[in-house]
């Protein structure tokens, strides 16, 4: 069985659990194989953006001998979850509502050492002049109530066929080591099932994400200490 037909089956294997049978037989007699290479489609563009935060690491590394980026992660979203987002915002499934109305189905976490590699690393992919910026949302400056921070963009980048050029597009949520430990944790704590989440929890998770951002101040706080003139104005670091 080939690997590309063994993906299909698994994909039909899905949709027959997640969809009513009528719905699951068209889909699957008609979209498997269309939903399979709008999928592939995402994972390029995961893999462009991914090169592209690999080679800003190591150019960063051999400018000032480190590396910005601790960690970076990618995931496509589920069918169910694609689903249950379009029929959240009201529309039914297909492969051009996928594509107009959901902007995440691809995503990228960019994990850094300190909250300026976030903006300068984020500043280094948006000058790039085959990205376009769709959308930017702060929760570091402005952290949600629950205290989650992290630097959200979503942004548009050409994928190369043999015979097209397609934009796709691309989640990235960008944090330090700090903010991305506090998330996990809540993540967690916040979704186990079987008990009660009280306001109490909910406060006390926000004190630890205070404490973890406390921690990114003080931490950037030493690094501007110890780096050099040189590197602080070619950082735009005050």
């Amino acid at each position: 069985m080939s690997p590309q037909f063994a993906n299909e089956r698994e994909l039909e294997k899905e949709f027959e659990q997640i969809f009513e049978s009528e719905e699951a037989h068209y889909l699957i007699a008609q979209r498997a194989h269309e939903y399979a290479k709008l999928m592939a489609y995402y994972r390029c563009a995961l893999m462009e953006v991914e090169t592209k935060f690999k080679v800003l690491n190591e150019e960063f590394s051999l400018r000032f001998d480190r590396n910005p980026i601790e960690n970076i992660k990618s995931r496509l979203k589920r069918p169910i979850s694609i689903r249950n987002k379009l029929k959240k915002y009201g529309y039914p499934l297909s492969m051009s509502n996928i594509e107009e109305h959901l902007h995440d189905v691809a995503g990228i976490r960019v994990i850094c050492s300190f909250p300026s590699d976030v903006y300068t690393i984020a500043e280094a992919l948006l000058s790039q002049d085959d990205i376009t910026l769709i959308e930017r949302k702060d929760y570091i400056k402005n952290p949600k109530p629950s205290g989650y921070r992290s630097l959200h963009l979503i942004i548009e980048i050409p994928i190369f066929l043999t015979k097209e050029k397609r934009m796709m597009k691309v989640e990235i949520q960008f944090r330090t080591l700090a903010m991305d430990c506090w998330a996990s944790l809540e993540h967690q704590i916040h979704y186990k099932k079987d008990y009660l989440y009280t306001d109490e929890m909910a406060k006390e998770l926000a004190l630890c994400a205070e404490i973890g951002a406390d921690l990114d101040r003080r931490m950037e706080a030493l690094r501007k200490a110890v780096i050099k003139p040189q590197e602080k104005k070619d950082l735009n670091i005050i």
